[in-house]
């Protein structure tokens, strides 16, 4: 009986496991934006508009601060969620990091195309 009960309040290993590998791919995801945005400001004032270049380095950094910051609360309300057998919590920073990387990748290719 005890460990019927047990089964009920620990989740299945595989979901904490997965639950695990989303939080580490959230810090690797943190990781490269701030890598990109390192690389960006490290980009010569002479290749791209200054003010542009800057902000697009502040974009990625801000989004990459948000992506750590947010990995464990995340984590936990999920874990929390699966010990409890209720509903995941929706992505809420989903469409934040979809947005924000699109306006990225689309800003890079202006200035990439008034650079040429």
């Amino acid at each position: 009986m005890a460990a019927k009960y047990r089964s009920l309040m620990e989740p299945d290993p595989r979901f904490t496991l997965a639950n695990e590998r989303t939080f580490l791919t959230w810090l690797s995801t943190s990781l490269a934006l701030s890598a990109g945005g390192v690389a960006m400001a490290a980009v010569p004032a002479d290749v791209f508009v200054p003010w542009l270049r800057t902000t697009l380095a502040v974009v990625l950094v801000t989004l990459s601060a948000l992506a750590a910051g947010m990995a464990y609360p995340r984590w936990r309300s999920i874990q929390r969620a699966l010990r409890q057998q209720t509903s995941l919590p929706p992505p809420a920073l989903a469409p934040i990091f979809g947005f924000g990387v699109a306006a990225v990748a689309v800003l890079a290719l202006v200035l990439i195309l008034l650079a040429a």
